[in-house]
């Protein structure tokens, strides 16, 4: 099953640590965070690549074409440069457009470490979101599940701290639900998965692995104090 890695972002809160640096090629001990990705994807089975690209584009082109013996050895890898920024929504659809996509597909955010999960939503049924539970939900918004893991709805951002499921940064999708996007941008996060969750066709599955979005200094930082550790301890 095709992986699209949503790796087009600004980036723009991280900015301030990485000097110029796309986010997904973020400096974590002297190693491009990707390349911490690839390593990890490969390794749950991945063989399949779609890099969905725009700011900073040919830097990671460059970064892939230097690991294509390497990390992406026997690896199918296609790059998709985006016209203009189209959001995570928009950058999916272009993909299902561009390259004709028919079949379901796993999508992943560039900068989200998750630790496992791609066997489980490659089992799972399309759409799903791949969901973590955390003690600590202030940056993120919190996903509702209902019984028999329906996603019934997803709560903005509070600054309450309390604990929760939250969407992961990886999710099985249908090149249906693309058919007619309009060419226009638009968010997985704010109109996809809410439209799709509102009809009843949301289903959320559960991970327990490592988390960690190192989208904000605050958590990047962690995330290298944890690579430099080992990743042997939770987050």
């Amino acid at each position: 099953m095709k992986l699209l890695v949503l790796a087009g972002g600004f980036g723009t809160r991280l900015q301030s640590v990485l000097s110029g640096t796309p986010k997904a090629l973020a400096n974590i001990e002297g190693v491009p965070f990707l390349a911490l990705q690839l390593e990890n994807w490969v390794s749950q089975g991945v063989q399949s690549f779609v890099f969905l690209l725009h700011h900073q584009a040919d830097d990671i082109i460059d970064f892939l074409s230097g690991v294509e013996g390497t990390l992406l050895r026997g690896c199918e890898v296609v790059t998709l440069v985006e016209p203009e920024p189209l959001d995570t929504g928009g950058a999916v659809g272009y993909a299902v457009t561009e390259l004709g996509l028919e079949e379901d597909f796993l999508v992943v955010n560039a900068d989200t470490w998750l630790g496992s999960g791609i066997r489980m939503l490659e089992m799972s049924c399309a759409p799903a979101i791949a969901v973590v539970h955390l003690d600590n939900v202030h940056r993120y918004g919190v996903v509702e599940i209902e019984h028999k893991h329906r996603v019934a709805a997803f709560q903005e951002k509070n600054a309450k701290g309390s604990s929760g499921w939250i969407n992961a940064g990886l999710c099985r999708l249908s090149a249906e639900t693309f058919r007619n996007w309009d060419g226009s941008s638009i968010s997985l996060e704010k109109q996809i998965f809410p439209h799709l969750a509102s009809s009843g066709k949301l289903s959320a599955v559960p991970i327990t692995a490592d988390f960690i979005d190192i989208g904000i200094p605050e958590d990047y930082q962690k995330f290298c104090r944890w690579s430099k550790q080992g990743r042997e301890d939770t987050f």
